[in-house]
């Protein structure tokens, strides 16, 4: 993507693929069941997101409402479900056959298998014309087979995000472009009495992120797309990967406690840590700066949020500058009403995606809204992005729940000191016999 607005390239994902696997801060609980017709002729639409707090909640209840006065006779009743219940409550939901009209869609192949299922609409022929445009290969991240069952509303590269005061004050003059000059940075900070890395290994898939960052440095994109399909890690590049997360492990860069710390929760999470200046480091995708804005003392902007892409790391297959990330998007339940589309379509309007950009503190999915993009981390995000030679979707959802629960679980035991990387390959590869 470029800064300006209408140059905004949005880079096509490997293996057709999208979503992290977190949002924003998310508290609530949530009911079951969709909407539909009314006996009065109205209709209502359920929608399931991950943001209860801030200005994340209230746009969804703006943009519903305005929706709602544009569309007399829809109702949209929203739930918000915890980030890291999302996952298991929508399954049980779509299973059941009651499931949200409207729902965050997870990309890869958590979104093949409800596509499988017959669980979601296929949106190929429902897309207006001026989103196509204004989304242009973003739309490829929710691409089954050919046709589309999902609307992105933000890209999410993922990256480190820091606070710029304590690495100053630690010495840290320039960022890492190395794993090696990481270490020696992480160093300097702990010797100012601080966490270097901050990591909220208790949701697991923050941890197992930092896996998926260097299995991008060590295997090829052949090999990432491959595996992609056959979802099993087969080739040497995998154990690499492993190999070198243990050896950066053996460093201690992480912040104490690290297995119990949750992700995105309270001032104790890893990115309260940042937002608090106790850590100086969050490997995190570009929906970070908000998340961090909502933990700081005065629920503002960290105002010295900096961010850099994850360093390189020799020996690897990897071309430079690869990224890890993925897009959030919704999709449809598939026995939405017909008003569901219209809602989807209604979110990628130019407006709704600069109020979405704004609000959340991320990257919109639509090149017309990316002006709306003034936090200096996110551009330094969207300037990394514009010139990745690939972006690789996080690997939890490229290979689905089953494999990517196993590999997130496998993970974290290393961190724990109780795992191998060859303990990682195997657990993937059982996984996905199994699947």
């Amino acid at each position: 993507m470029k800064r300006n607005g209408n140059h905004m390239k949005t880079r096509k994902l490997l293996a057709t693929s999208a979503i992290a696997l977190a949002g924003t801060l998310a508290l609530g609980g949530c009911a079951a069941g969709g909407g539909g017709q009314n006996a009065d002729g109205s209709v209502t639409l359920t929608l399931w997101h991950n943001s209860t707090t801030g200005d994340g909640k209230k746009y969804w209840e703006d943009t519903a409402a305005a929706f709602e006065a544009a569309n007399p006779g829809v109702t949209i009743e929203i739930q918000a479900v915890q980030n890291e219940e999302m996952d298991g409550k929508l399954q049980t939901a779509l299973n059941s056959g009651d499931a949200p009209d409207l729902f965050m869609a997870r990309g890869g192949g958590k979104l093949a298998d409800i596509v499988k299922a017959g669980q979601v609409m296929d949106l190929t022929d429902k897309i207006s014309s001026d989103a196509q445009t204004a989304l242009g290969s973003s739309l490829s991240a929710f691409e089954i087979d050919g046709k589309n069952y999902g609307m992105p509303v933000a890209v999410l590269p993922s990256g480190i995000f820091t606070s710029q005061d304590l690495l100053t004050a630690a010495g840290v003059t320039s960022a890492p472009k190395t794993i090696d000059e990481l270490e020696a940075a992480n160093a300097k900070i702990k010797a100012t009495g601080v966490a270097p890395i901050a990591v909220g290994a208790k949701d697991a898939w923050p941890a197992a992120h930092w896996y998926y960052n260097f299995a991008l440095r060590a295997c090829s994109k052949d090999v990432l797309d491959s595996a992609a399909a056959s979802r099993s890690f087969d080739d040497p590049c995998w154990l690499k990967a492993g190999e070198d997360l243990e050896s950066f492990l053996k460093t201690q860069p992480f912040n104490e406690g690290f297995l119990t710390t949750a992700a995105q929760q309270g001032a104790g999470s890893s990115a309260g840590l940042l937002a608090n200046h106790q850590a100086a480091m969050e490997l995190m995708g570009a929906w970070d700066p908000g998340v961090i804005a909502s933990l700081t003392p005065d629920q503002q902007p960290l105002a010295d949020l900096g961010w850099f892409p994850f360093p390189e790391v020799p020996g690897g297959d990897g071309e430079p500058g690869a990224m890890m990330g993925g897009v959030d998007g919704y999709s449809c339940w598939v026995n939405a009403p017909a008003q569901c589309t219209d809602f989807l379509n209604f979110l990628v309007d130019k407006e709704n995606q600069e109020a979405y950009a704004t609000a959340f503190q991320t990257l919109p999915a639509s090149s017309e809204a990316v002006d709306a993009v003034t936090t200096p981390a996110l551009q330094s995000v969207l300037e990394a992005y514009s010139k990745a030679p690939y972006v690789s979707v996080w690997l939890d959802t490229l290979y689905g729940q089953n494999v990517g629960n196993a590999l997130n679980v496998a993970v974290v035991d290393m961190f724990a000191g109780k795992g191998t990387p060859q303990g990682i390959v195997d657990a993937v590869n059982a996984a996905a016999s199994r699947s």
